[in-house]
């Protein structure tokens, strides 16, 4: 049965791309893709969205259309919690808002930064009607990356030109630090779901490596991520976390814009949290998603949006639940 489900979700999204490819292609006209230079750069940088254990690091930070840019984003995630080992045992619903500033700034062909600041707004309701709400400043992240990339062999023939041509292939490879500006409540590392925090307490550092290839109207993205948490001053160590995610897309272009529908999956691995050197049962999991979702470029505009939904999950040892996710941004390429 379970099976079942899972490939019903999974036949969902395969669906929902190839009907969106044939929405646009009727639309599809010169000029050619490539008037679009910087629409198969890099992903760029993901960050742990809340900075605990239950958000997800493979989201996404970057975008599909230009690898520098500033913009905002807004990510909101929905969980259910069950406080107890009965069918019938208490549960709680809490929705996670996310508002970020992020920015992704060149310093040469081949270096550039990622910068993030997240404001954080958490709600969370109890069956017997109560609500509680936290909100605040995130954890910052700031990344450094550097691009090696990959160009076509040169041919044998005579030719007085001195560019390389490009091969569609790249790497890249990001060393960066998620720093404590979000505040963490050790009051509330006691309920069933502690990612239910604005921020870690904690400073972390980030290890990434991404690979891209981009054709003339084809691509795919994939990224992985390391988290190396560290231990706040209440002696709360958040889990380790390892982070997945590969997209594939499509683009299509007309005169002063161009639209491209992407499909893909991502994960999250989380490792147990310990305090006071003591490992905390339950506290580990793993979860893995499909995402849909296409970006618009329109001059030096680009809008993106992107939903997320659970395909297999055992988080805190299956008493907390991810239900969906959902994302839209709006970003300047600089």
């Amino acid at each position: 049965m379970k099976d079942s489900q899972n490939f019903n979700k999974i036949s969902l999204f395969v669906i929902a791309f190839i009907m969106n490819i044939h929405a646009i292609k009727a639309t599809e006209i010169d000029p050619p893709f490539d008037t679009y230079k910087h629409v198969f750069e890099p992903f760029g940088v993901t960050c742990d969205l809340c900075g605990c254990s239950t958000s997800s690091g493979s989201f996404g930070f970057g975008t599909l259309s230009n690898s520098n840019f500033v913009g905002i984003r807004y990510i909101y995630q929905s969980f259910e919690s069950k406080d107890g080992i009965f069918s019938n045992s208490p549960t709680t619903k809490e929705t996670f808002n996310t508002y970020q500033l992020w920015a992704q700034l060149p310093i040469n062909d081949v270096f550039y930064l990622s910068l993030n600041v997240p404001y954080q707004d958490l709600n969370r309701a109890y069956e017997n009607g109560y609500k509680e709400n936290l909100n605040g400043l995130g954890d910052s992240s700031i990344m450094g990356w550097y691009k090696l990339q990959f160009y076509k062999k040169e041919s044998d023939s005579l030719t007085f030109s001195t560019e390389r041509m490009a091969s569609g292939h790249s790497l890249q490879f990001g060393v960066g630090v998620k720093l404590p500006t979000g505040k963490f409540e050790e009051a509330l590392a006691d309920n069933v779901n502690p990612g239910f925090q604005v921020g870690t307490g904690s400073v972390d550092g980030v290890f990434a490596i991404g690979y891209n290839y981009g054709s003339n109207k084809f691509g795919v993205n994939t990224l992985m991520t390391y988290y190396l948490k560290g231990e706040n001053k209440n002696d709360y160590q958040f889990g380790n976390q390892f982070s997945y995610s590969t997209n594939f897309f499509t683009a299509f272009s007309k005169k002063n814009y161009n639209i491209m529908p992407f499909i893909g999956f991502s994960g999250d691995v989380y490792d147990k949290i310990t305090q006071y050197n003591e490992t905390l049962a339950d506290t580990d999991g793993k979860i893995l998603s499909g995402t849909i979702g296409s970006e618009v470029a329109i001059e030096k505009f680009i809008f993106g949006t992107n939903y997320t939904l659970p395909l297999s999950q055992n988080l805190f040892g299956g008493n907390v639940k991810s239900k969906n996710r959902f994302s839209i941004y709006v970003n300047f390429a600089l």
